[in-house]
């Protein structure tokens, strides 16, 4: 989560929009496409065999095409594969992270902690 929020931080969000998103994006502000994204990428996550053809048409009524759901997919799955294997080998994060704002750092760690 920190290099995704590093990023997300840098281009996109100041530090209370990061908050809001990190405690709940559903009352972060966020456009109903967002929402719905982060809807998905959590289902990914959580519950992956739950995805429906509901599901799917909803992403294509965004105008989402099949490749683009699929990058959504694939970038999922290999995040948390990605990091699952970082704190599986107690990889520690680049210290460039630690630029981020502390509460942003506390926030964002999920797994071992920051030292």
């Amino acid at each position: 989560m920190l290099a995704h929020g590093a990023l997300l931080r840098k281009n996109f969000f100041n530090v209370e929009q990061m908050k809001k998103i990190i405690q709940d994006y559903h009352d972060a502000d966020l456009s109903s496409e967002e929402i719905l994204l982060m809807d998905f990428a959590q289902q990914i996550i959580q519950q992956p065999g739950s995805i429906t053809q509901e599901d799917m048409d909803a992403l294509h009524n965004t105008e989402l095409t099949d490749e683009e759901i699929l990058d959504i997919v694939v970038a999922v799955t290999a995040r948390g594969f990605f990091s699952k294997t970082l704190d599986a080998l107690a990889v520690k994060p680049d210290e460039i992270y630690r630029e981020l704002e502390p509460e942003l750092i506390r926030s964002l760690t999920i797994g071992r902690p920051f030292s």
